[in-house]
């Protein structure tokens, strides 16, 4: 039985081959795609668990092909660049990706990050606890990963639900950045701290002025909190 399909996006065939080698002997199945239209194509066809997306592609770059797959899609992402600058990390995560690898990658780093990337983004089994908290105006379900706004259901990827769930479930709590790494991404989560200031970012245009009784409040010099107003 397969663990899930993964599509893997780089116009590099021999990194493709490399890539499917090690992850199929992970019991998952594998398509490719060598450019950016084929792979939205692949994408809406196939419906993979997870994306290993290359930046540099032809026809399509990385960034228009996450794009493309977040108009539909919360499915995980994990950008494959050469460059490792920070503005390419900052702009993957704002576009949507879950996490970033920076070429030449060793295979092993590959396969443990879909590992932590499917782990924190699979739904939970039917058995657990409805995991739902609400606040004036807000509701946050990690069961069915749903994000409403004055009832309206409103498109996150998981990790920014997964983030906010956290601090609205600790009210007035401030968090460092390395805090929130630790308890919403994981231990093993290779990335840094401008993570946490990107999902920041892009939360608070998901939910700044909802409401005048709570909202996402910067401690300068420290981190974050949900800040609740009696």
């Amino acid at each position: 039985m397969s663990a899930g399909k993964i599509l893997i996006v780089d116009d590099d065939i021999n990194i493709c081959e490399l890539l499917r080698l090690y992850i199929e002997r992970e019991d998952y199945s594998v398509v490719i795609a060598n450019d950016g239209e084929q792979a939205v194509e692949l994408f809406n066809h196939e419906q993979p668990d997870l994306v290993l997306l290359d930046i540099m592609l032809p026809k399509l770059d990385g960034w228009q092909v996450c794009k493309e797959i977040r108009k539909i899609s919360n499915r995980p992402i994990i950008m494959l660049t050469a460059k490792g600058e920070l503005f390419d990390k900052i702009l993957g995560l704002e576009l949507g990706a879950d996490d970033y690898i920076i070429k030449p990658f060793e295979a092993k780093e590959v396969i443990a990050r879909i590992h932590a990337v499917l782990r924190r983004t699979s739904p939970p089994a039917k058995s657990e606890k409805q995991k739902e908290i609400n606040w004036d105006k807000l509701s946050i379900n990690l069961t069915n990963y749903e994000l409403r706004i004055n009832g309206n259901l409103v498109d996150a990827p998981p990790k920014e639900m997964e983030l906010l769930y956290y601090l609205a479930s600790n009210p007035n709590k401030v968090f460092t950045r390395d805090q929130l790494l630790d308890k919403v991404w994981g231990f093993d989560y290779y990335g840094d701290s401008r993570t946490v200031d990107v999902h920041i970012k892009r939360l608070r245009e998901k939910i700044n002025g909802v409401s005048d009784q709570w909202g996402l409040k910067t401690v300068w010099g420290i981190g974050y909190k949900f800040d609740v107003r009696s």
